[in-house]
């Protein structure tokens, strides 16, 4: 068979088992690992989580018979690490299983990474080929990439509109205090599906004020994300789900700065870019995606300041006929999905990149 076929089914297949973990290796990348002996796969294995053994270390250990590691041949979506963290180098362990041939989707751009990997291998007598599937490598760890090279978390802008283009309705402050449903209930378990993948969740005051969201996992299992508010003025209640201290919250704001609980306040200077303070506290705390759920200001500001990489749009079987505008949003249409009479539009922002 073709080499280049051959190595790309393998890469795929690397790709297959490394997004078994999404959301799972913060903050680690999603890394799949293959072992091939004379065109028969008797090893693989993926990183599972932080601080657990790497894709490399499971794959090794699943082959049976260690003596033909020898002659075989290792895939890995992601350049294997040649520093000591919570586990010792991948590098390493090929270098002493002798393993002879490796072939890696993309190069790790981590500082503590980059080119080690592959140096430390090559000087040891490993054949090293780079670059297999090297786009689908780079947009599988897009958001561990995002963070490293850019300082800031992959950001995600969502939100729900009508069919006529309005996010909600002209309300009063007597109608404050439960959301204006617009997308079915399938729709909104594809929200809560997202959220458990991402680290954090913006929101502003308004749409804490009218609609008291919770901000959960409520229709999906798995990690419970950071919860961010924007609160300038400290106006949301203490009563509000989301200061219910039942998961850690961070409240950016211009006039107080204390820990209560899992509760920080977090003060920000007024006379600095509110967004950028934001991405920067973010980027000290490690987290390395972000999910801006708005409402129209919030979103706007970070559309206006071109700081987002995908857009995930839901359009609800719904006319307000007049209310509160959804933002626009220029860029690819990379997904489309349908959830009953609710349907999803990921966009990409092609002018940002990784």
């Amino acid at each position: 068979m073709n080499h280049l076929l051959d190595s790309e089914k393998y890469m795929q297949r690397c790709l297959q088992l490394a997004q078994l973990a999404e959301g799972k290796t913060y903050p680690n990348p999603m890394v799949g690992s293959v072992i091939v002996h004379k065109g028969k796969i008797i090893g693989e294995g993926y990183h599972r989580k932080a601080g657990e053994p790497h894709a490399e270390v499971n794959a090794v250990n699943s082959v049976k018979e260690q003596s033909l590691l020898k002659e075989s041949t290792l895939y890995v979506n992601l350049e294997p690490c040649a520093h000591y963290g919570k586990t010792p180098p991948c590098s390493k362990l090929i270098i002493d299983k002798k393993i002879p041939h490796v072939v890696i989707g993309c190069v790790d751009s981590f500082s503590e990474v980059s080119g080690k990997g592959i140096e430390m291998m090559e000087a040891a007598g490993v054949k090293v080929e780079v670059g297999i599937l090297e786009k689908e490598s780079l947009e599988l760890n897009r958001r561990f990439f995002t963070y490293h090279n850019k300082q800031r978390p992959y950001i995600i802008l969502k939100w729900a509109q009508t069919l006529d283009g309005f996010v909600d309705i002209d309300r009063d402050q007597a109608e404050y205090g439960q959301p204006t449903w617009i997308t079915n209930e399938w729709a909104r378990r594809a929200v809560h599906q997202q959220r458990a993948t991402e680290e954090a969740i913006l929101v502003g005051t308004y749409t804490v004020l009218k609609d008291n969201p919770s901000l959960t996992l409520r229709d999906w299992t798995g990690h419970q994300p950071l919860r961010l508010i924007i609160d300038k003025q400290c106006r949301v209640s203490s009563d509000s789900h989301i200061l219910d201290g039942m998961h850690a919250s961070v409240v950016y704001n211009y006039i107080r700065s204390e820990t209560q609980g899992s509760i920080d306040w977090v003060r920000l200077q007024e006379e600095e870019n509110l967004n950028q303070q934001i991405l920067n506290d973010l980027f000290d705390r490690g987290v390395q995606s972000l999910i801006v759920e708005g409402g129209q200001a919030t979103l706007d500001s970070f559309i206006s300041a071109n700081l987002w990489d995908e857009a995930h749009v839901y359009i609800g079987d719904r006319w307000f006929i007049n209310g509160v505008k959804a933002p626009v949003v220029k860029g690819q249409i990379i997904s489309e999905d349908a959830f009953g009479d609710s349907k999803r539009y990921i966009y990409r922002n092609r002018t940002v990149k990784v």
